[in-house]
């Protein structure tokens, strides 16, 4: 599903949207939605300062700071907010969502959560889980950018419960935010990929700058690869630290197969292995270029 369906693209353009969470995901949604022209937009956060910045942005046009009666007037709910949060949140916001009410979350990792939440939306709502691939280093609304979207991957994650219209309408939202591939998934799954493409990285980064060998000094000896790997570890801590945790079954198989990897390369070069080792980096970069970016 490649292509953008302009008319759906226009007709976002009257509805209302909620946005829980005004933080990097959440701003970036902000932003993006008034990049295509949404005029009704609220912002929801417990952080006052973050609000009165989106509001004097221009980005939204209402703030809260917790679920009430003017979630009746939206016709899409966007929950960017940490995992454990969504159900509480769902919870406070049931009584006020209205029939035919979109709900979706951004979180990085399902497990019975998209379950969960669909027990708590009122009849005639639907909540359709999804999770785009579109971070950046850093955290907060002021690393937000309508930009954050272009060409990223976005994963749609329903569960049978769904209908066919809003697992639709999420891939042709998704299309209009500007990514550029969507998928499909179920949250079992979504959770043991995630684990390899999104956990296992942030692990890496954060244990390479971690080394002690970083000092002070190091930061006059480093070229683009080590920026490139060590970009995300500027990382949200809180937030990961839940994300591994809570995914903490397949994060450590993860870690485990990344651990082979790394006792294989040291064998490699211990025994002065040049034709084993050549191999190695060759599949590496082999399976590098499969990557579509």
């Amino acid at each position: 599903m490649t292509l953008v369906d302009a008319g759906f693209c226009s007709r976002l353009q009257e509805q209302c949207f909620a946005i829980i969470g005004m933080g990097l995901i959440g701003g970036s949604y902000a932003k993006a939605l008034r990049r295509l022209g949404v005029k009704n937009i609220t912002g929801v956060d417990v952080n006052k300062n973050v609000l009165q910045q989106a509001l004097a942005d221009g980005v939204i046009d209402r703030a809260y700071e917790n679920a009430g009666a003017y979630l009746a007037e939206a016709d899409v709910i966007i929950c960017c907010i940490y995992p454990k949060a969504v159900t509480e949140f769902l919870r406070q916001a049931a009584p006020f969502i209205k029939k035919g009410a979109v709900i979706t979350d951004v979180s990085g990792r399902k497990g019975s959560l998209p379950y969960e939440a669909q027990q708590l939306v009122p009849e005639g709502a639907e909540f359709i889980s999804g999770h785009p691939m579109a971070g950046r280093q850093g955290n907060g609304y002021d690393m937000s950018q309508a930009e954050i979207f272009n060409g990223a991957n976005y994963i749609v994650v329903p569960t049978p419960a769904n209908s066919k219209a809003a697992v639709n309408w999420l891939k042709n939202f998704a299309l209009c935010l500007g990514c550029g591939h969507v998928e499909e998934i179920t949250p079992e799954s979504h959770d043991k990929i995630i684990a390899y493409t999104s956990n296992l990285p942030h692990a890496a980064a954060a244990a390479l700058i971690n080394s002690d060998r970083f000092s002070g000094q190091s930061c006059w000896f480093i070229g683009g690869g080590f920026r490139d790997v060590t970009r995300i570890a500027d990382i949200n801590a809180n937030l990961w630290s839940d994300l591994f945790l809570e995914n903490r079954e397949n994060v450590l198989s993860e870690l485990e197969n990344f651990r082979t990897q790394i006792e294989t390369l040291q064998k490699l070069i211990n025994e002065n292995n040049r034709e084993g080792l050549q191999e190695f980096l060759q599949k590496a970069a082999c399976h590098r270029k499969e990557i579509v970016l």
